[in-house]
């Protein structure tokens, strides 16, 4: 079973506080003395405050969130090599870029698997809300506001990158959003493919494509892949997402691949989740999936 150093990244990109800001310290609740993620690393100093869209950027609170990337990629990159798997807990999936520009500073190449209920390929003009959770991808693509790109320090190829689960691609498309397939290299596997062909497949199959090349793995999960029914303790719920047994079926091989290097979950919002079953789901599904890494070929 591979152990993970816990990290925490307590952001949201609304700009003020409580929502996500609280789910690492929330997530840490649910966790157990045998969890793989019980080595806690503790918490990154950071937050994202302010409601201004910077007039240069597109981007609310810029200047925390360029903040936050480097501070990221400073202990992931410093976690990483001194060995660990590092496990971000965010707070939003505006501490991606951040995450996985560590690693690389480590490894080099880093494929991601994206687990994600959006596509989250706007910009600083096309995102219709300016918050950071919009631009992850396109910010590791190099895509993303200048500022933020040059922050993170790091650039990845459009064939190391796969999009699993999405389901806004007719909204994206009507704010400006690209095509995915306007992106050459790029994967992408929506929510009903994902269920057509089966989750476990689906994760199988990326999880074999970068064993090889490249020969490491991120993986980013936001919890608004699941369905607005399944759990609701996120900000942006939609219907049509997976349920947990397919997320679990999904997440199974990429965690447990030897490729990994890190894993980060984001916009988990614990204050919509009072009796906390969504984190505590969110951690079966967690500790289903990583498993005994001995289990599987």
């Amino acid at each position: 079973m591979t152990t993970f150093t816990l990290l925490g990244v307590p952001i949201d990109s609304v700009g003020r506080s409580g929502g996500t800001e609280h789910a690492p310290q929330a997530f840490r609740a649910f966790t157990r003395a045998d969890d793989p993620w019980r080595t806690d690393g503790g918490d990154i100093d950071a937050r994202i405050r302010g409601d201004v869209r910077d007039p240069a950027s597109g981007v609310i609170a810029i200047d925390d969130v360029l903040d936050t990337t480097r501070r990221v990629a400073d202990v992931v990159a410093d976690l990483t090599s001194q060995g660990a798997v590092v496990f971000v807990v965010g707070g939003c999936c505006a501490l991606l870029p951040g995450a996985l520009a560590g690693a690389q500073r480590t490894f080099g190449r880093v494929g991601l698997a994206y687990l994600d209920g959006h596509l989250d390929l706007y910009d600083g003009e096309t995102s219709p809300t300016g918050e950071a959770a919009d631009m992850p991808i396109s910010v590791i693509l190099g895509r993303g506001p200048a500022t933020w790109v040059d922050a993170a320090g790091e650039v990845s190829r459009p064939e190391d990158v796969t999009l699993l689960g999405p389901r806004d691609l007719d909204e994206a498309l009507t704010h400006g959003h690209p095509h995915p397939d306007e992106i050459p290299g790029l994967t992408f596997v929506d929510a009903d493919q994902v269920r057509r062909d089966g989750a476990a497949v689906i994760g199988q199959q990326v999880a074999d494509r970068v064993g090889q090349d490249p020969d490491r793995l991120w993986v980013h999960l936001d919890v608004d892949v699941l369905d607005e029914l399944v759990f609701p303790a996120t900000d942006y719920l939609d219907p049509n997402g997976l349920d947990l047994t397919q997320l679990t079926d999904l997440l199974t091989p990429l965690l447990r691949a030897p490729a990994l290097v890190g894993f980060s979950v984001g916009c988990y919002n614990p204050d919509k989740d009072p009796d906390g079953a969504c984190g505590r789901a969110l951690a079966d599904v967690l500790r289903t999936a990583i498993g005994d890494a001995g289990a599987l070929p």
